[in-house]
């Protein structure tokens, strides 16, 4: 079970269609990147890094990248989730909670 931070429920609005990645790492840690239309039509995307018990790590939400894809967006999105959880580990710089547009 994932606790959610509350960048992550500031960003969630079950109204919006969103297309979603869910993947755990080998060491257990959980990624969790999901990209919606605004009401607007704009493409926006929420990262989650997750450790093992399920406690957040990493919340951010971007707010618009104007011009790109859902698909794209969430391609883009899978690599940076997965470079923040690398830096997550053993060693790694803190992890942070945040929320920002681009």
């Amino acid at each position: 079970m994932r606790l959610r931070g509350d960048i992550f429920w500031e960003w969630a609005d079950p109204e919006l269609h969103c297309r979603t990645h869910d993947e755990t790492l080998n060491d257990g840690t959980h990624i969790d990147v999901q990209v919606r239309l605004s009401r607007a039509g704009e493409t926006q995307m929420f990262i989650g890094i997750y450790a093992p018990d399920g406690m957040a790590l990493h919340e951010m939400a971007v707010d618009s990248h104007p011009g790109e894809s859902m698909t794209r967006v969430l391609a883009w999105g899978v690599g940076r989730a997965r470079q923040l959880a690398a830096g997550a580990g053993a060693g790694g710089p803190a992890i942070r909670k945040s929320a920002s547009s681009k």
